[in-house]
């Protein structure tokens, strides 16, 4: 009778407990979820609201409360403009390829632009669903990245790593940056664990990787528990205190101020680089308005998407002072193995083109307001024999590296 009792108080607590979320999550989805002027339904599943650009989540934090919208940067210079999103599987870093399918030249979209746009003075926002929510730990850490997700290439902690379960394969530079380009290809890694991810991007850092760190982040993903499902996503990022408690995915909390009425952040985008076959990828660009010292965002063919204001940082309102270009996993050792979760395309880098994922034609943007190539780069992997990243250089692809790896295999046990 005893043992009954205890199981009936435990059952009922759950289920207050599991009641009380529940009213907290639709609290918080009131919140997030403005208002729409139009809604689009994506054939994967997705609802895009159109949002009035003046009503999007950005001004709901208290540094922005009067801030005016900024429709460009102050500062425009021509090199912004010269990115393109296409298909590079008939070009590899060496010249025409002959191991590779040709492939139809194309634009990589969002599915959800096969269904509608929206009109001028919105923006599309990614509507976010109480099963969303439901799977984050709490409410307080949806739509946040674990701590300690940073990539430390100068003092590496074993413990910390497995404590944290992030790794990466990486290439840095360190100095003086105002901004960072690159293009990447774009893939659909195998995620072993729900509560893992992969993602590929680029990092723009300074402070202390302990405590203070800023950071603005932009590139793709693949992350079950955060969407819900396995497909490939555009995703930003940002932070001003090491991932602790400020920044988050998208446009899950308040900061980036959004400009563009045709890119979701948090939406699919295909098509998808394929092994063996079609190569394609995406070039991002960010770069800091040296009047007013907001870091703005290009995705693609002339597509500002918007920018963070210099009121979300501390050190970044200054310059940044290391760039990171490559690929990030979160290894969970659920059954105590290595995670079979892959990063890019779960080649490893000396498979070369059409096999291994790359960057390539990276650039910084230097003191001058000069795109160029980094001087010195360097490359960084925790665990090599799971992830690993190779740099090379020719005229063709400029600055770039291969990177990515499967997880578990022989030598990742």
């Amino acid at each position: 009778m005893v043992k009954l009792v205890f199981c009936l108080v435990v059952v009922l607590y759950v289920s207050l407990c599991y009641a009380g979320k529940k009213v907290e999550v639709l609290k918080y989805l009131s919140r997030l979820n403005k208002p729409p002027i139009k809604s689009i339904k994506s054939p994967d599943g997705d609802i895009i609201d159109c949002v009035h650009i003046s009503r999007q989540r950005a001004f709901d934090h208290p540094f922005l409360k009067n801030h005016t919208i900024k429709m460009e940067p102050n500062y425009h210079p021509t090199w912004i403009n010269n990115n393109d999103i296409k298909v590079s599987s008939v070009m590899n870093e060496d010249g025409p390829s002959s191991s590779s399918k040709p492939s139809k030249h194309g634009t990589i979209t969002q599915l959800w632009n096969s269904i509608g746009q929206c009109p001028k003075e919105t923006i599309p926002v990614r509507r976010t669903k109480k099963e969303d929510v439901l799977r984050a730990s709490s409410v307080k850490r949806y739509g946040k990245k674990g701590y300690s997700t940073f990539a430390k290439p100068n003092s590496i902690d074993p413990d910390l790593i497995n404590q944290n379960g992030h790794q990466h394969a990486i290439a840095y530079a360190q100095g003086e940056f105002y901004g960072a380009k690159a293009t990447m290809n774009v893939w659909n890694p195998k995620i072993h664990q729900p509560n893992e991810f992969s993602l590929s991007q680029i990092w723009i850092l300074k402070g202390s990787f302990a405590s203070d760190l800023n950071s603005i982040e932009a590139g793709w993903q693949v992350s079950p528990d955060l969407y819900g499902d396995n497909n490939t996503r555009l995703f930003i990022y940002w932070t001003s205190d090491a991932y602790q408690a400020t920044g988050c995915y998208n446009l899950l909390c308040s900061g980036f101020i959004q400009t563009n009425n045709e890119i979701a952040m948090g939406a699919s985008i295909s098509p998808i680089s394929q092994l063996h076959g079609s190569q394609f990828d995406i070039t991002i660009l960010i770069w800091k308005d040296p009047d007013e010292g907001n870091w703005w965002m290009q995705f693609g063919n002339g597509k500002v998407l918007g920018y963070w204001p210099a009121t979300l940082f501390s050190y970044l309102t200054e310059s940044a002072s290391m760039i990171q270009w490559g690929g990030e996993v979160v290894n969970t050792a659920s059954d105590g193995q290595h995670t079979t979760t892959q990063m890019g395309s779960g080649q490893f880098p000396q498979e070369g083109f059409g096999k291994a994922s790359y960057f390539k034609n990276i650039q910084i943007v230097d003191e001058s307001n000069s795109l160029r190539a980094p001087k010195d780069i360097n490359t960084f992997s925790e665990q090599p024999n799971c992830y690993d990243v190779q740099t090379r250089n020719n005229g063709n692809w400029g600055t770039h590296f291969y990177y990515s790896g499967p997880g578990r295999n022989p030598n990742c046990p």
